[in-house]
């Protein structure tokens, strides 16, 4: 199960572990014609480097989510593919680390979540918010396990406002998932950093998050800024592995503004960052 989240009491670090081939900052797991048995492996491998130095959750993705507008197209991974690089992956961490850190599963996919929950994990991180796939809510409150719902779309024009539109897009999201039984308490929300958003829409809304927050009644807010392309941007077209730096001051800034959880690709650099700024925020 993991850790206990109290929230308010400290920032908690999620580290992705991407079972892709594909993964935008280069840090797929499943390349070089790997086996199962070797992505696991590394997964693994991954999981336990990433407990030791501060994760608290581990999300465990097997499908790309960057977004097509900032990186090209790329194919649509069936559920049963989904299921065969990710379960297997889930199942391992959870046995040898799920006392220490919570497990997640990055899916849009009602199946995968399920198959994923069964395995061993405690919560669902679906980048469409259950709009695409009810399922995922559904596998959520059946089992008992938390769910993040964030904002995503297709394109990054906002003609009512990237602020107005996130909240309220979230604000439905978040109806819909406690009509399919997910408790208000299990609920987590996420505006999307770098899905669908210019870097212009991703600075506003990093601005005015302890706003979003408010506005969505102080649910647990998740944050993913992690060698985002915009932090590129901003660092004069820095490569996705060298955005450490924006991107611990990204996430600072988002726990000054109340993020609750930040989700990172560079644990050990963040988790230092957290210690830091939690120790000034949370006093």
């Amino acid at each position: 199960m993991g850790p206990e989240l109290r929230w308010g009491e400290r920032t908690y670090l999620m580290g992705i572990i991407n079972v892709t081939p594909d993964s935008f900052s280069g840090d797929g797991l499943a390349g070089d014609q790997r086996s199962p048995h070797e992505i696991t492996a590394a997964a693994l491998a991954q999981g336990r480097s990433m407990v030791a130095a501060g994760a608290d959750i581990l999300d465990v993705g097997a499908e790309s989510t960057r977004p097509r507008q900032a990186y090209g197209d790329h194919p649509e991974v069936d559920a049963e593919t989904e299921m065969a690089l990710a379960v297997p992956v889930v199942r391992a961490l959870a046995a040898e680390l799920g006392d220490r850190a919570r497990i997640s599963i990055d899916t849009s996919k009602g199946v995968v979540a399920a198959a994923a929950l069964e395995a061993g994990a405690s919560m669902v991180n679906d980048v469409w918010a259950a709009r695409r796939d009810p399922g995922t809510a559904e596998a959520a409150a059946a089992s008992g396990a938390h769910l993040v719902l964030m904002h995503n779309q297709d394109g990054d024009g906002y003609p009512d406002g990237v602020f107005r539109t996130v909240v309220g897009w979230l604000a439905e999201a978040i109806e819909a998932a406690a009509a399919r039984g997910v408790p208000r308490e299990r609920l987590i929300v996420d505006p999307g950093i770098g899905f669908g958003k210019s870097t212009e829409n991703n600075l506003e809304l990093l601005h005015r998050l302890a706003e979003l927050k408010v506005a969505l009644g102080g649910l647990p807010l998740l944050v993913g800024t992690s060698r985002k392309r915009f932090i590129g941007e901003l660092l004069d077209g820095a490569p996705a592995d060298d955005r450490i730096e924006g991107s611990a001051a990204t996430a600072a800034l988002a726990v000054m503004a109340g993020a609750d959880v930040v989700r990172v690709h560079d644990v050990a650099h963040i988790a230092r960052t957290l210690r830091v700024t939690d120790a000034v925020v949370r006093r």
